[in-house]
């Protein structure tokens, strides 16, 4: 949250399964388009939060399977731990304010007097604030009604979360995704920095107690769950700011901004047009590798057009091109390059996405921008979950643009430096995707 020196405009807090992530969709279509919506247009001054009941070490494997960006929060284990979305240091203030009127030791005491209770779920799911089950949905009301009512007579204050009609989470009483949302808020508002405006985005009954927090407003996918929509229909129906969106996952929250007004929710993925009408770096850079992915998958026409819209925003004299290898290449080179790789991605899960792009202005006229940019293997499947072979590649970027006269031919950004450093791990895979050293 110390990214931002202002209050963020639109503060993003989203589930991950089947609301950020549609595991229906091995292509990761409408996850691809909010991350280029995000990068292009509200890195810079709003915040990305993910809030799961998966526990850190599932969240992270995740990550290795579904392009997902870095947010700059994580809440994982249904709300009892907050991690930094980049570094993952927990937040130890809440881990401190959990510890009130809590006791594991008593929890699974308690628990292991329920016959009910007697298929806990994996290892990984367990935490110092969670003790979670597997239960049946028609044993799950008495269950729940009868342990809170004999750790109360412990001494506890807790809360029992089920969800998705299979999962019990007994959690500390302030904890949960509400409670972790509200201490987030609480944290912002202490420090100057409230947000404009907060949308919440779930498809479960875990992720019903966000909705709830004061002025938020709330979008649930149209592929939401029994437990939810039950929940909308008592509680939700009627109410302004909360909405059932006609999209799947992702692309519900996209439905969402622009429903709300919360901002744009055109993606760069649905815009295809070259031309550049206004001097938006972040936008320009988006466009550039969305058109290059489209090109190189065979989705759009071979035009020596494109190849003349390279040459107009790479300058013959003045641009320095260096590659993941520390070699650099001429003009000429990259041009060659993405003319012969035409379609050689075509038919295979090739993607590429940024993220943590940033823009800083260097000079009247100049823009210095940096991020990760990611590439999907052609080899990978995304569907799969046991793969030895790395599924993502990525790069540290750094590209410095400057503004073109008027009156020249290609209009817009120049791209005068671009160089590549290979992330951890990438460099010592194949590197067919980086033939054309951009």
């Amino acid at each position: 949250m110390d990214r931002l020196d202002s209050s963020p405009k639109l503060m993003i807090v989203s589930d991950l399964d089947q609301t950020m992530v549609d595991h229906d969709d091995k292509h990761n279509t409408s996850l691809l388009k909010f991350n280029a919506l995000w990068e292009a247009y509200y890195r810079p001054d709003s915040l990305l939060v993910f809030s799961t009941g998966r526990s850190s070490t599932s969240y992270r494997k995740l990550r290795e399977e579904r392009p997902l960006l870095t947010p700059d929060l994580t809440v994982t284990s249904v709300g009892t731990v907050i991690e930094d979305g980049d570094s993952m240091v927990e937040d130890e203030e809440w881990e401190q304010f959990l510890n009130q009127n809590w006791n594991r030791d008593i929890v699974v005491e308690e628990t292991l007097k329920f016959p009910e209770l007697t298929q806990l779920q994996s290892e990984t799911e367990q935490g110092a604030h969670k003790v979670s089950f597997f239960i049946e949905k028609d044993k799950a009301p008495r269950v729940i009604d009868l342990l809170s009512q004999c750790l109360e007579k412990r001494g506890l204050d807790v809360k029992i979360v089920y969800s998705s009609g299979i999962a019990l989470d007994v959690l500390p009483k302030h904890a949960g995704k509400a409670g972790a949302l509200q201490y987030l808020l609480n944290k912002l508002k202490s420090n100057g920095k409230a947000p404009t405006n907060v949308l919440v985005c779930g498809d479960s009954g875990n992720d019903t107690e966000l909705f709830s927090i004061p002025d938020v407003y709330g979008v649930m996918v149209s592929n939401a769950g029994e437990d939810l929509l039950e929940w909308y229909m008592e509680n939700g129906k009627g109410n302004p700011k909360v909405m059932h969106a006609s999209e799947r996952c992702a692309g519900g929250i996209i439905e969402a901004i622009g429903s709300f007004e919360l901002g744009p929710n055109l993606s760069p993925r649905d815009i295809r047009c070259c031309k550049v009408e206004t001097i938006d770096p972040c936008f320009e850079v988006m466009k550039f590798y969305v058109l290059y992915e489209r090109w190189r998958r065979g989705e759009v026409e071979k035009s020596e057009l494109y190849l003349e819209h390279l040459k107009s925003i790479f300058p013959a004299k003045g641009t320095i091109l260096v590659d993941p290898n520390g070699k650099e290449r001429s003009r000429e080179e990259l041009i060659d390059g993405i003319r012969e790789s035409y379609g050689d991605m075509k038919g295979t899960p090739f993607r590429i996405w940024l993220d943590g792009l940033s823009s800083s202005q260097v000079g009247f006229d100049s823009w210095l921008l940096r991020f990760n940019k990611w590439a999907s293997s052609s080899s990978s499947s995304s569907s799969s979950s046991s793969s030895s072979q790395k599924r993502f590649r990525g790069c540290f970027t750094t590209v410095l643009m400057s503004s073109q006269d008027k009156g020249s031919k290609g209009g817009g950004l120049m791209w005068m430096h671009v160089q590549h450093t290979w992330l951890d791990g990438s460099s010592s895979e194949p590197q067919q995707h980086y033939n054309c050293f951009i």
